[in-house]
């Protein structure tokens, strides 16, 4: 017996406008979009002023931990890190376990984020207020929950 043929087509044009996960990866291309517009002049991307940000109020802190709080794999969070570190923002040192990476952010980079939040405020307003405050804060706590829900916690 044949199995069915998979209509992808007609599958997509059904269920495509309902994935949770098509929708959310094109939302976050378009705001990356528009943060890394606003950035441009800072000399930094929205991820990596993120990552940066992120970094600056952990304190020093380990690449396990950073990579847990970002929900990021170890090999995505170094290849992102790398950047920053050739620019000096961020350094990577040995931690007090031998197998342990550190990260802390430089004064260049604590001078980059002070330079760059200007440019972000901006961005932000821009998006909250065409949003909306209440919406907005609706929508981060949903985001928070959906986390929590695909993780299984």
């Amino acid at each position: 017996m044949m199995p069915r043929k998979f209509d992808v087509a007609a599958r997509l044009k059904k269920e495509g406008p309902l994935c949770c996960c098509g929708n959310l990866r094109k939302a976050v291309r378009a705001v990356t979009q528009f943060y890394d517009e606003a950035l441009r002049a800072s000399g930094v991307r929205a991820s990596q002023l993120g990552l940066l940000a992120t970094s600056n109020a952990l304190g020093a802190t380990t690449m396990n931990r950073l990579a847990d709080f970002m929900v990021m794999d170890r090999t995505t969070l170094t290849r992102n890190l790398r950047p920053l570190e050739k620019q000096g923002l961020v350094r990577v040192s040995r931690g007090a376990d031998r197998r342990e990476r550190e990260i802390i952010v430089t004064r260049e980079g604590q001078e980059l984020l002070a330079n760059a939040y200007p440019l972000w405020q901006k961005a932000q307003t821009k998006v909250v207020t065409t949003f909306g405050q209440k919406r907005m804060q609706r929508f981060l706590s949903d985001l928070s929950a959906i986390v929590v829900v695909v993780q299984g916690e």
